[in-house]
């Protein structure tokens, strides 16, 4: 989320995507939408990912399976539909997963830069680390939606306001440390996978958000790079 006014110039890891069915980071709606027969043009995949028998079949268990995943992250509608936004998702919970504990295996995050925070939009990952030396993560983030991406490149963080509220939007940004313009890190009560992501700002869960506090300062680097898929 984007904060216009300026003032003043490895505990969690990858363990947070191995088993994602079990996050509950958002809230789940009071009434459940009613399931729906059709079959998915993701079907099989989406069978596969939640552990159920792939027949490319849409049933009664498999649609509750899928609400059930679309109502923790926050994917609308949640019907059961095993669509494309969902397989998205699943999908990239699938490569978050596969990179394990070698974020910058792509060697594109600076490693003369001392304390760096990473953030790869294309993965969705994030990551602090000192030369070549990984000190936290990678943890998954929500980066900016379409027509509001974050913006790649070097920045250093300029101020940190660990109680802030956007300006603009009005709503709570917890633990900020802002990197470019209104563009900071901070934590949300939402799935890292809720689509379509932020208005800018890299969100993170609070136990990331506060482990990224305790460990940056201003002045840091911070180091942007990718394109998040769908912008």
């Amino acid at each position: 989320m984007r904060e216009i006014r300026r003032r003043g110039a490895v505990a969690l890891g990858i363990t947070g995507l191995v088993a994602p069915l079990t996050l509950a980071l958002g809230t789940a709606p009071a009434q459940a939408a009613s399931c729906t027969t059709q079959t998915g043009p993701y079907q099989k995949q989406v069978e596969k990912f939640l552990g159920r028998p792939v027949d490319g079949r849409q049933s009664a268990a498999d649609c509750k399976v899928i609400q059930a995943f679309q109502n923790r992250h926050g994917i609308t509608p949640a019907i059961g539909f095993a669509g494309p936004v969902t397989w998205g998702v699943m999908d990239l919970m699938n490569k978050q997963k596969a990179v394990g504990n070698k974020p910058d295996r792509d060697g594109k995050c600076p490693v003369n830069k001392g304390r760096i925070a990473c953030v790869n939009l294309t993965l969705q990952l994030s990551w602090i680390q000192d030369g070549g030396r990984l000190v936290y993560g990678p943890v998954p983030v929500r980066t900016g939606r379409d027509g509001y991406e974050t913006r790649t490149g070097l920045k250093k963080i300029y101020w940190r306001h660990i109680d802030h509220v956007s300006s603009v939007y009005h709503v709570p940004m917890p633990y900020s440390q802002f990197f470019d313009g209104g563009q900071a890190f901070h934590s949300v009560g939402l799935s890292m996978w809720n689509p379509p992501g932020s208005h800018g700002c890299v969100n993170m869960t609070t136990t990331d958000a506060k482990k990224y506090w305790s460990l940056l300062k201003t002045g840091d680097d911070v180091f942007v790079y990718g394109r998040k898929p769908g912008t």
